[in-house]
């Protein structure tokens, strides 16, 4: 696989030299990432956010692989969260998901009723998750997380978060490593915190989370010890 030269904005740049920026409010940004297992390039990524309107916004991610990558499971991937901003909150108002493999195509559709404090899933999903889920103040889908942790790292501290996603709900703590470490992306090193998500089971989340960087500059996912992927990011930039 040819690889293109990463390439990197200003602030990116920035970033990279030093981890004391302050917190940015929610901003619209594109980020393309390579998907590498077991230390394999293996497919591409792109996370962004983007403006609905003056309420509302949209986050996606959508994961391609290879054919070589067809195997594991969710790689192939896309996913959207449609949210808007009360307080300090990102609240989810709807979710979708659609996983493709060879020859099979799964959808699922999720509506975040914050009126009766509900949500409810359908489409391609087992019949235990389509039953209503009470909603609580705070509670995210898996995308919204991901954009939590960036808002709210700081070195040593834990952060708390209620997951309701796909028919799903489940406390998500993260633990952030107390001193930064090296991460490198392309030719530019960075100085990033490692936030681990604390969890019982067989499944690890890890993410490197840099000042002034609006997404992760990576992310990798293993169940069982074995990667499942590993995103590592090429570029950015304010859409």
């Amino acid at each position: 696989m040819t690889r293109a030269r990463p390439r990197f904005t200003a602030v990116m740049v920035a970033a990279a030299m030093s981890c004391s920026l302050p917190a940015q409010a929610l901003e619209p940004f594109i980020a393309h990432y390579q998907v590498f297992n077991g230390g394999k390039e293996m497919g591409n990524a792109t996370m962004q956010v983007v403006r609905n309107d003056a309420r509302r916004w949209r986050v996606d991610l959508g994961i391609h692989g290879t054919s070589g990558l067809m195997g594991l499971a969710g790689v192939n991937a896309e996913q959207s969260t449609v949210f808007d901003q009360v307080g300090d909150l990102y609240r989810p108002l709807t979710q979708g998901t659609v996983k493709k493999a060879l020859f099979t195509r799964r959808q699922t559709i999720g509506i975040y009723d914050w009126r009766s404090q509900t949500a409810r899933w359908q489409g391609d999903i087992k019949e235990e998750r389509q039953k209503p889920i009470g909603l609580q103040s705070g509670d995210m889908s898996g995308l919204l997380i991901n954009l939590a942790v960036i808002r709210d790292a700081q070195p040593g501290k834990t952060l708390q978060y209620r997951f309701v996603d796909n028919g799903r709900v489940r406390p998500h703590q993260y633990v952030v490593a107390p001193d930064s470490e090296g991460v490198k992306v392309g030719d530019i090193s960075f100085s990033a915190m490692r936030v681990n998500r604390v969890q019982s089971g067989n499944e690890e989340t890890v993410i490197w989370v840099v000042d002034g960087v609006p997404t992760p500059v990576r992310i990798l996912q293993r169940e069982n010890g074995q990667d499942t992927y590993d995103l590592r990011l090429v570029e950015y930039k304010g859409a």
